[in-house]
């Protein structure tokens, strides 16, 4: 059998992992998923801030997944992980990366010393004259990864590498027809929305926007009074489609609208941002992933707000899916799925 990898997804809640065989072959396998649910304190937006009770949760998740392999990869992408278009003098990747600190603490928000940083290439190109490759920088709080990796290591598992998000999803659900052109991929998160602009399959843009699908269920605790169980289940029931609620329900609609409409604002100006600082730039169409973007009509009111096709993926298209996989893990884990085996894809781990 062929060396197998784990992808590692840490969202709201719960921790989900995807072992895949064949990872940089042009058909991977997905052999194994399995998801567990964690406490809302123990991950706090993509950051372990209870390790010992996510150090219990992941030894657990392997037990009860079967695993065969403890190599992993972890995925990141939170608030304190910033991505910019950099254009750096073109040398070997080697080099760009040890030369990094010197280039970027402008653009930072933290010291360099609290950083870890690496750059993803996109082109070379000419600049002033001069010979350049153009990319996006990746820059993460150190303490932020740290602490991730460190919970990892104390389950007895192996970090063999740490991966951008978006990336992962791009490599996932960004293949065939489905790459061709100037794609925006939507992911919609509990507590965050990452927008992905790639053009032919290769991300150019990358934005983490701070709103997620559960700001509507704090928005109806908050203004309405709801326990948290009441505001998940009306929101799974209804989202934008009204059809068959009684009028005791407006109330929580007009929560729900207001709530929606300020994610959709944020992701069409993210777009819109992208494109007028990149004149003759296109973006053709609108992807959406993640557990957010299964809110009915959702996709609906993003069309109308940024005047573009939209429209969700299968998850797995590009993976085959053995037997060994756990059915009921992958119905319910369907919308975490591509982060986590994304991650592994391309790996020669």
């Amino acid at each position: 059998m062929a060396s197998t990898i784990v992808g590692l997804d840490f969202g709201r809640g719960v921790i989900r992992a995807a072992e895949v065989s064949g990872a940089a072959s042009a058909r991977p396998t997905l052999v194994r998923y399995h998801q567990i649910a964690v406490p809302t304190t123990a991950v706090n937006r993509g950051e372990v801030t209870d390790q010992e009770t996510v150090v219990g949760a992941l030894k657990q998740l392997w037990a009860q997944g079967g695993f065969k392999t403890r190599k992993v990869i972890v995925g990141v992408g939170n608030a304190r992980v910033l991505v910019r278009e950099l254009s750096v003098p073109r040398m070997p990747m080697n080099r760009i990366r040890e030369t990094l600190p010197f280039q970027v603490q402008d653009v930072l928000p933290v010291p360099v010393a609290e950083a870890l940083l690496d750059f993803y290439p996109i082109a070379e190109a000419d600049e002033d004259g001069k010979p350049v490759i153009q990319g996006l920088l990746v820059a993460a709080v150190k303490e932020s990864v740290l602490g991730i990796v460190e919970a990892v290591e104390k389950a007895k598992l192996v970090p063999v590498d740490v991966d951008l998000i978006p990336f992962a999803l791009s490599r996932s659900l960004l293949t065939g027809p489905m790459a061709q052109g100037s794609v925006a991929l939507v992911h919609i998160g509990a507590e965050t929305t990452m927008v992905t602009v790639a053009v032919n399959g290769v991300p150019h843009f990358v934005r983490i926007v701070q709103n997620g699908s559960d700001d509507i269920n704090r928005a109806l605790v908050s203004r309405l009074g709801m326990d948290e169980y009441q505001a998940e289940q009306i929101k799974r029931r209804f989202g934008l489609a009204t059809q068959g609620a009684g009028p005791e329900l407006r109330p929580a609609f007009e929560v729900i609208y207001e709530a929606t409409g300020d994610l959709v604002v944020s992701i069409r100006n993210t777009l819109s941002f992208y494109l007028s600082s990149r004149p003759g730039s296109t973006v053709e169409r609108v992807v959406l992933s993640g557990g957010g973007a299964e809110l009915n009509g959702f996709a609906t009111a993003l069309a109308d707000a940024t005047r573009l096709p939209v429209r969700a993926p299968a998850p797995v298209d590009r993976l085959a899916v053995a037997r060994s996989v756990d059915t009921g893990q992958m119905s319910a884990g369907i919308a975490g799925v591509p982060v986590a085996a994304g991650l592994t894809l391309g790996s020669k781990a």
